[in-house]
């Protein structure tokens, strides 16, 4: 029988790590945290305990620590360092070192390839990918990816988990790059920057228009639901007079290119699409938080009652 998770071991405590850590700690989930930093791990206390200022007991459930230490068959062990293969790939080779071998060993990669992250392990069918999205104790999707080893009892453990944490695992069938949502950002960002290249919208008024149509829509119901409330057929109609005048390139557009090559970095660097200083990122991380909150209330509910976005 596989022993319950009764704590959770975070490997990298940088931005996605310390809301990978709020999500767990707030279901009342022993965490600990690890991280070669020492000052990315105070880092991360001092944020859970500005996180949960009136329950003292919950910051106390997390334990940080720069090395490894032998982890029981109750540990679930969730990579979240930087994405770089190489050093994926030695997290998950010390965590297999520390664990026992039925500890579930996840991934939190953005796209990276589950095979290549699990290269060299000697369990690989206990590795699985899970896809969390930024601030990961909010957004309730996450992309569970198994590898071509990744056993069935192990997707079926990480799904689990997930909802004990109150997410919504969707489960793919196979891993390609980018695996799901990353694929349609970038389709959607390679057609945004054609047309801010070809002079057709400024910046200002294209977010104008994917905030307010396809944006408020896609957070009501998914692309494929809304297709089929508005007809197959008028979709196809559309898409045979329009998909040869659609940007199609196979590398990063030269607007892109020239932006980051000139600093242009977005609000770390004070100038992206849009100029920025420190009262303008604080005052949108804070609303975009509240926002966000509001939304993903919305949504559910509208799951909830089955209008399955028809409006």
């Amino acid at each position: 029988m596989t022993p319950p998770i009764e704590r959770a071991v975070i490997v990298g405590a940088g931005t996605m790590g310390a809301t990978l850590a709020k999500l767990m700690l707030a279901h009342r989930l022993p965490v600990r945290m690890i991280d070669r930093q020492a000052s990315a791990l105070e880092a991360c206390r001092h944020e859970i305990e500005r996180t949960f200022p009136d329950d003292p007991a919950v910051a106390g459930k997390l334990d940080v620590q720069t090395h490894w230490s032998p982890e029981g068959e109750g540990s679930i062990v969730i990579e979240s360092v930087t994405e770089n293969l190489t050093i994926k790939r030695a997290v998950i080779a010390e965590a297999e070192a520390h664990c026992e071998p039925t500890t579930l060993i996840v991934t939190n990669t953005s796209g990276l390839s589950i095979d290549a992250i699990g290269q060299g392990m000697r369990r690989p069918e206990r590795l699985a990918g899970a896809h969390f999205f930024n601030p990961a104790d909010l957004v309730p999707a996450v992309e569970v990816i198994p590898g071509a080893a990744t056993a069935q009892a192990t997707l079926h453990r990480t799904c689990a988990f997930l909802t004990f944490l109150g997410k919504r695992p969707a489960l793919l069938k196979q891993s390609v790059p980018g695996f799901v949502a990353n694929r349609l950002q970038h389709a959607l960002m390679r057609e945004c920057l054609s047309l801010l290249e070809k002079g057709v919208v400024d910046a200002e008024a294209l977010d104008e228009i994917v905030q307010f149509s396809i944006g408020v829509r896609l957070a009501l119901s998914g692309p494929l639901l809304q297709r089929d409330l508005n007809g197959l057929d008028t979709h196809l109609n559309i898409a045979r007079y329009l998909y040869e005048d659609l940007e199609d390139t196979h590398t990063p557009s030269r607007l892109l290119e020239e932006y980051v090559a000139q600093g242009r970095l977005g609000a770390k660097a004070g100038q992206g699409f849009y100029p920025w200083d420190e009262a303008r990122i604080e005052r949108q991380k804070h609303q975009s938080r509240d926002s966000l909150k509001r939304i993903i209330a919305v949504a559910m509910e509208e799951k909830r009652s089955g209008n399955d976005g028809e409006h």
